[in-house]
């Protein structure tokens, strides 16, 4: 089980998923998963992309397999997110890696984009927002005042059911999915998911958007609840270089809904940029 440590309590487990022929020095892409996710919500992705690029797949601090003791009040940042990638890509070899984030994963790739461009070849974003909206917000509290209250009201496995099923996935397309959904997400620590949340609703990169240099893949829902009109024309203008593509839902999780989809634009994209036409005979 690979681990980073990052801080001299704190260790980023993350997961290596490489089928690349031994010959082919392959490059990294890495895979972050959402606020209050794990490595795992990537697994529908690892057939379609290990066999032709390094997967890395880290848990965010606090999250999945990392380890170690928080400061809930000041341990988890977006600053410090983003200083545990650098850490990690650094560890990889230093890069630059191409880089896919969902969501918040998605946000912290933008962050890194445009503060670090040295270390990322491109940016792939999943699903992501440019910032909560205040309509996704009121409708996240379910009635209790905020998106945390109702967390803590409800606990973490009602609240999670509860929104999904009316933004991240259709219960009754893949019931099965769905269930493994919220079970997985549930065994985050309740603290921690809360802290998250927090960090996730203040976030905002808008002004960060022109910094960012590399190629741009954005993969987005229609008519994304989470991901809105006005959402993608924050990105269309602030962005240099983007592809935008959608996917034929409103669900916000498209990486799982879409999987072969998804990827094979990743794989194009990623391709392009390394002149490698991926192959499997």
């Amino acid at each position: 089980m690979p681990l980073l440590k990052v801080s001299s309590t704190l260790d980023i487990h993350y997961e290596l998923d490489d089928f690349t022929d031994p010959w082919r020095d392959a490059p990294i892409l890495i895979l972050q998963h959402g606020n209050g996710r794990s490595a795992r919500f990537w697994q529908r992705w690892v057939p379609y992309l290990a066999r032709h690029y390094r997967i890395v797949r880290p848990d965010m601090r606090g999250l999945g397999q990392s380890r170690g003791a928080l400061d809930l009040a000041t341990d988890i940042t977006p600053d410090l997110l983003v200083e545990d990638l650098t850490k990690l890509i650094a560890a990889l070899g230093g890069g630059p890696v191409h880089f896919c984030g969902e969501s918040m994963g998605g946000i912290l790739g933008i962050m890194l984009s445009a503060r670090h461009p040295e270390l990322v070849r491109s940016l792939t974003l999943v699903a992501t927002p440019v910032f909560i909206e205040e309509g996704m917000k009121t409708k996240y509290s379910l009635g209790h005042g905020s998106r945390t209250e109702a967390m803590e009201k409800m606990g973490i496995h009602a609240w999670v059911a509860e929104t999904t099923r009316g933004t991240r996935l259709p219960e009754g397309e893949e019931p099965d999915l769905f269930k493994w959904y919220v079970e997985e997400f549930s065994k985050g620590s309740p603290e921690v998911q809360v802290a998250m949340s927090r960090v996730v609703n203040q976030a905002n990169v808008v002004d960060l958007l022109p910094l960012v240099s590399v190629p741009v893949l954005g993969l987005y829902p229609t008519s994304g609840q989470i991901t809105s009109s006005y959402q993608e024309r924050l990105l269309k203008q602030g962005l240099p270089c983007l592809e935008l593509e959608h996917l034929p839902t409103s669900y916000h999780m498209i990486q799982l809904l879409y999987p072969s989809t998804c990827t094979s634009r990743v794989l194009a994209f990623c391709g392009k940029i390394d002149g490698y036409v991926p192959t499997d005979r």
